[in-house]
């Protein structure tokens, strides 16, 4: 098994580059997914962080709303941290339990795990290799503006919270530069799944 990282910055494409990767015949396991799914009501983080931030971020239904609990703790590294504590372990269980089930049926499988802050966290030292997305400043704040209906405010403050995308570069054994053409990202993708290949094959 090859265990990749897959990582970038807000909007710079990486989960473009993850379906085309699954398409070619990687396994993903999007870390953010894993975040939706231990946050739902009776999964392992939904009590902990319900009693931790309160009944305010939860809807009419009783489901945490996700941008609520993120404006809540963005602003507050102290709060931040306390969310992660109690998500994070959950979403790690579920992506080892993932990769587990998957080496079982594939022993030779390649598993992407795309996740946005791999470097800035060092779990990317955990991985066989790293694939790091980019694109131009300009069109990350465009793509997150058209994608998530952020203000150009909002979006300039989370860029400026993350690790700059060049020293996600110096620590990448691929990258991947989505500001051209799809088809253009597309064919990059295809180079570095045939390198991949080649090294899962060799191990």
């Amino acid at each position: 098994m090859l265990r990749v990282g897959l990582t970038g910055g807000l909007a710079s494409g990486k989960t473009f580059v993850g379906n085309a990767l699954q398409s070619l015949g990687c396994h993903l396991i999007q870390a953010d997914e894993l975040g939706h799914q231990v946050l739902l009501p009776g999964a392992e983080a939904y009590a902990a962080v319900v009693q931790e931030f309160g009944s305010d971020i939860l809807d009419e239904h009783g489901a945490i709303v996700r941008r609520k609990l993120g404006t809540l703790v963005f602003n507050d590294p102290e709060k931040l941290a306390r969310l992660s504590a109690i998500v994070h372990p959950a979403v790690i269980r579920r992506e080892q339990d993932q990769v587990a089930r998957i080496v079982e049926a594939d022993p030779s499988a390649i598993v992407v795990v795309e996740a946005a802050i791999l470097v800035e966290t060092g779990s990317y030292l955990h991985f066989d290799r790293l694939i790091v997305v980019v694109c131009s400043p300009e069109q990350q704040l465009e793509r997150a503006m058209h994608r998530d209906a952020y203000s150009k405010e909002e979006v300039i403050e989370r860029i400026s919270r993350q690790l700059p995308l060049e020293e996600k570069r110096s620590v990448a054994h691929f990258v991947i530069d989505t500001s051209g053409t799809k088809e253009n990202t597309l064919e990059q993708t295809r180079a570095v799944y045939q390198a991949l290949r080649t090294l899962a094959v060799g191990e």
